[in-house]
């Protein structure tokens, strides 16, 4: 009866270090996730809005778990302050100058603060320091954005099936384009007068490069134009005597003008001679009238001369001088028949 009851405390004994054990095991454990037996050095953020950060939460550094949130309290209206447990063997390379954020382990697991950022040249983080933070988009907020995006979408999608009924059913240009043969067919001929301009300026370009290469090539009349002085001096010396005949025919017709101002003032001008006899009806008519008594007089002197010729006084005079002039055509004859 004994030895029953002392194998049974045996039992219990050793059922009773099997817990304890896996206690102790279970401890440790848990433990080593919430970093409860690691030193640690703590740091403070400020947020205005944790998003659901609890105490015990992940810390993360560039992907790697770093310590664990110590506290979230709040501190004042709008205001959150959280400590957050950075492991020792960490702290060396976040520096004070490093940002911290909240963020998910997912889309929609649990929260947790990473930390980002830092340079080199700043020192690394000490017990008190204070982390920057930045806001993190909340997931109504994300959800809203999504919302708005999808609202935009919708708006686009059927902007987009507006516009292709249009164009399906003929509207406008692009429709038009895609549905009338016949602007089809003009553009068709647009294309081909582009093409066919394109051959006459190859034609052109290829006329100019065999022009170029008879004016490169020696003996030609277009290469000694441009390469020939002794031409390019007598082109010099015919442009200066073609220029000294322009101004000669310029100055001529400089003098022409200036005599057919001089007329036109004459004829213009009553009281010049040549206006006087083109405007001047009186004037006129006195001269008509001495030109005819001129002529009457003449006249009357051609009678009163032979008058005189056949005046007894006179009639030897003129007998001598018609005997003398006689006498010299008939030298002048003989010397013309020798």
């Amino acid at each position: 009866m004994r030895s029953t009851s002392n194998r049974r405390a045996v039992i219990v004994g050793i059922f009773t270090l099997i817990g304890i054990a896996i206690l102790v095991v279970t401890i440790l454990t848990l433990g080593s996730q919430k970093k409860t037996f690691t030193n640690s050095v703590t740091v403070t953020s400020y947020f205005s809005n944790v998003n659901g950060l609890q105490k015990g939460n992940n810390i993360w550094f560039t992907g790697v778990k770093v310590g664990t949130v110590k506290s979230v309290d709040i501190i004042e209206s709008g205001k959150v302050e959280v400590k957050l447990n950075i492991d020792e063997s960490a702290q060396q390379y976040i520096r004070k100058d490093a940002h911290a954020k909240l963020s998910t382990d997912g889309l929609i697991g649990n929260k947790i603060v990473e930390i980002y950022g830092g340079s080199s040249q700043v020192p690394h983080i000490e017990p008190g320091d204070i982390l920057r933070t930045d806001t993190l988009l909340s997931t109504d907020a994300m959800m809203n954005t999504l919302s708005k995006n999808n609202d935009n979408l919708l708006e686009i999608t059927t902007d987009l099936k507006t516009i292709t009924g249009r164009i399906a059913d003929g509207q406008g240009t692009l429709g038009k384009l895609l549905t009338d043969e016949t602007l089809s067919n003009q553009i068709n001929a647009l294309v081909i007068s582009l093409n066919r301009s394109a051959n006459h300026v190859e034609d052109l370009s290829r006329a100019a490069s065999e022009y170029t290469a008879k004016l490169n090539k020696p003996g030609s009349l277009a290469n000694d134009l441009v390469t020939d002085t002794t031409v390019f001096s007598d082109l010099r010396k015919i442009t200066g005597r073609l220029k000294s005949v322009a101004d000669s025919s310029q100055l001529m017709i400089n003098n022409l003008n200036a005599v057919g101002v001089t007329l036109k003032e004459g004829v213009n001008n009553k009281n010049a001679p040549l206006g006087m006899l083109l405007n001047n009806n009186e004037e006129a008519q006195k001269i008509k009238t001495t030109l005819s008594n001129l002529q009457s007089a003449s006249k009357k002197l051609d009678e009163d001369l032979e008058a005189l010729q056949h005046n007894f006084l006179l009639r030897g005079f003129f007998k001598k001088k018609a005997k003398q002039e006689q006498n010299e055509r008939v030298v002048v004859d003989t010397v013309v028949g020798k």
